[in-house]
């Protein structure tokens, strides 16, 4: 029965990739910063699903969660899903430091290093995939977060291409908004997003696994943000910008 590891996992598209694995019969080993959180959802997929789940508590913003969660990824995994991350009420560089340094440690170093912890494994197996999960936002300039975002696009994308392998996928995944907590928990005013352009977290996760399925190393799910980011490809970086500040992250 092959591993997965999701962090992020017990809200939003972290709880929908273990849902989605637990259904493809996937032992689960979750990770979070709240145990009691993490608890629950594992009770909650051992009846459903009747698969093994372990539960990792870890902070993933310190050296002490990292190393935690890395040690257990070299025990041995085949899916790591790297999906814990944040976003900040207010924008740069209003934003103190001190939380600007939180992100990128969230959504830079612990995927790099993370991905690392995975990737001998799964080299002496010949066999795994990584999927970091990064945002459109990365494909637009709107402060630190959809610069970490980029980050993540560019590392995946990179690193499938040094490793070389078609058996060890390494994926980026870059939904648009979803409908999770994690506006809410950012203090995020969503009140001008239209209402067609929010996704379900199930469906960002069924259309992830198709593309990684298929070897592909950047996901954008729904063919709406398919054609924003080709269109956003083509905008000048300033208009860009205007209209992100206006949208939001």
């Amino acid at each position: 029965m092959p591993t997965a590891l999701i962090t992020g996992a017990t809200a939003g598209i972290g709880a929908a990739f273990a849902r989605r694995l637990a259904a493809e019969a996937f032992s689960l080993v979750l990770v979070s910063r709240d145990e009691s959180r993490l608890n629950e959802a594992a009770d909650q997929l051992k009846l459903r699903y009747g698969v093994r789940v372990e539960v990792l508590p870890a902070d993933l913003t310190t050296d002490e969660g990292l190393a935690t969660v890395e040690s257990r990824i070299r025990d041995g995994v085949d899916l790591l899903v790297n999906n814990a991350g944040f976003g900040h009420p207010g924008g740069f560089p209003d934003v103190p430091v001190e939380d600007e340094v939180r992100m990128l440690k969230l959504h830079c170093e612990a995927v790099l290093r993370l991905t690392l912890a995975a990737l001998p494994g799964m080299i002496e197996r010949d066999r795994g995939a990584v999927i970091n999960v990064a945002s459109v936002a990365a494909f637009f300039t709107r402060g630190t977060y959809s610069a970490s975002k980029a980050w993540v696009v560019n590392f995946s994308e990179s690193a499938a291409a040094e490793l070389g392998n078609p058996r060890i996928k390494i994926m980026a995944l870059c939904p648009g908004f979803v409908r999770t907590e994690f506006h809410e928990r950012a203090s995020m005013d969503t009140s001008g997003i239209p209402g067609f352009l929010w996704l379900k977290a199930d469906d960002v996760v069924r259309a992830a696994m198709r593309d990684l399925a298929v070897g592909k190393r950047v996901s954008v799910p729904d063919p709406r943000y398919k054609a924003i980011v080709a269109i956003g490809k083509l905008v000048p970086r300033g208009l860009q910008a205007q209209v992100s500040a206006r949208l939001g992250r």
